[in-house]
């Protein structure tokens, strides 16, 4: 049976309230009772229970994480990034799946539940009104991959898609490509929309260009594969952006499956660099977007909020960079 704060009292010497202080972070205990009731917890193999702990302190140190592309294997090398990352600043992660849910309210009421202090939102696809709403019911949320702003309502970490568009349009003119294609992952994404607007907006300064977009189901392998098949029944572009690593992997699927090569037919450029990116057998040039940097400052802005929860939305964006592979014509 589980050693209970009584046992660790009397083996110390100390009453229960003692015990409960000096597992109670924040709470005052001397140095010498702390050390007394450590020793006897170690003796006894005392654990102190997270659940009753939350009942003195009122904080249940449990985040939740939520997410709604779980056919993204990106989120695997998120989640991982995430949970283990929380861990380490003595928080519980609490992974929720929100892929059939449009309601925030919904959410909220779910996440209210089971009492969560904080809430970070790990999607690129969400609108700023989803991470909006936890933090109208005042649970401090953190918008990770969210939309980037310069005045957020709630505290965003992420990438500019714009810009990262415009980066992806930039290197394929540089490539010497006169007809460029922008395929998309699904057209009411926010993610999509912003790559899409900053690809097109640098487009247009390369008129004699031919510059062409469409979008994608879904950002998965599937989708990414079934509308580059679309594509290349028609007149198909010289190389694509597509908008992401697994809707690029897609693509790479149907253009070797239609009898082509690539880069010498049909060029690709990805974003994310996620690990399968840099495979042998994939070796796809991408645009890098630094995840790691994105949750681990996702981690510190939650535990700033949970210590002051009114802090003023902040928004925390990082640049992306070019990952030079081989499914682009070489550089200049």
């Amino acid at each position: 049976m589980a050693v209970t704060l009584k046992e660790v009292a009397e083996r110390a010497g100390v009453s229960r309230s003692a015990v409960s202080r000096t597992f109670t972070d924040g709470a005052s205990v001397s140095d010498a009772m702390r050390r007394k009731v450590e020793k006897a917890a170690r003796e006894l193999g005392y654990s102190p229970n997270a659940l009753a702990s939350s009942l003195t302190t009122g904080r249940t140190k449990l985040i939740g994480l939520v997410s709604n592309n779980f056919h993204n294997p990106i989120f695997l090398e998120v989640f991982d990034l995430f949970t283990r990352g929380l861990q380490d600043r003595g928080l519980r992660p609490l992974l929720v799946n929100l892929s059939d849910e449009t309601d925030p309210e919904a959410s909220v009421r779910m996440l209210r539940q089971y009492s969560v202090d904080g809430v970070i939102v790990a999607s690129s696809t969400l609108p700023p009104g989803f991470a909006k709403a936890f933090r109208d019911v005042g649970v401090p949320v953190v918008h990770a991959f969210g939309r980037s702003s310069s005045a957020p309502e709630v505290h965003v970490v992420g990438i500019d898609n714009r810009e990262a568009g415009r980066l992806a349009a930039r290197t394929l003119v540089e490539r010497g490509y006169s007809h460029v294609g922008f395929m998309g992952g699904p057209e009411t994404a926010t993610s999509t929309q912003d790559r899409y607007t900053g690809f097109m907006s640098e487009m247009s300064a390369h008129p004699k260009i031919k510059a062409s977009y469409s979008f994608a189901r879904a950002y998965s392998f599937d989708a990414g594969r079934d509308e580059m098949l679309r594509l290349l029944k028609g007149q198909a572009a010289q190389a694509y952006f597509c908008g992401d690593d697994v809707l690029s992997i897609g693509a790479l699927s149907a253009i070797g499956d239609s009898g082509l090569e690539c880069p010498g037919d049909v060029g690709v450029l990805g974003l994310n660099n996620m690990e399968m990116a840099g495979w042998a057998n994939i070796n796809l040039t991408t645009i890098h977007q630094p995840i790691r940097q994105i949750a681990t400052s996702s981690i510190e802005l939650m535990a700033a909020t949970l210590d002051d929860p009114d802090r003023y939305p902040e928004a925390r964006i990082f640049s992306c960079t070019v990952v030079e592979r081989g499914t682009l014509r070489p550089a200049p």
